[in-house]
């Protein structure tokens, strides 16, 4: 039996009312692919400057978080925190910096390739637990606005 997804907080769902009705829906189908492969991991909103970002994190730690959701006027990032450790032979993931790897979603057939489910579950499998004793305070599934930005360079 497959976990079941927690739906959308409204807050998240307000962040994202500014984009197209397109846009909103690849942001959503990016988060469910990433809670069908991580359930429990909570999840991180900022609503920043460049865009609405959903993070997860299993510990609720904003700096443990192991997979991000930047979402853009024109389409989603699926963002991988340590995506450069993750083996990726064929150079799909895109970025050059130390640590962070991304997949452009820019239309709903692109979460459907196979290695972009196989990359959720490389990260999902390298993310960091929280301990027996900090697990009790951990909200699994629970999503926590962390910052909301006063200006902003996307739709408003």
């Amino acid at each position: 039996m497959a976990a079941r997804i927690p739906p959308p907080s409204p807050e998240y769902l307000q962040f994202l009312s500014p984009y197209a009705p397109g846009i909103v829906e690849l942001a959503l189908a990016t988060r469910r692919l990433v809670l069908e492969e991580a359930p429990g991991a909570v999840e991180l909103i900022y609503d920043a400057y460049n865009a609405v970002v959903a993070g997860y994190s299993f510990t609720g730690r904003p700096s443990e978080a192991f997979i991000h959701i930047p979402v853009y006027a024109n389409w989603v990032n699926l963002g991988f925190h340590r995506g450069s450790e993750l083996d990726d032979p064929a150079g799909v993931l895109q970025g050059s910096g130390r640590w962070v790897r991304h997949i452009r979603i820019a239309q709903p057939a692109d979460l459907d390739r196979p290695m972009v489910r196989a990359f959720v579950q490389a990260a999902v499998a390298r993310a960091k637990r929280p301990d027996a004793a900090a697990a009790k305070s951990v909200k699994k599934g629970q999503s926590v606005v962390h910052a909301i930005y006063p200006k902003r360079r996307r739709p408003k």
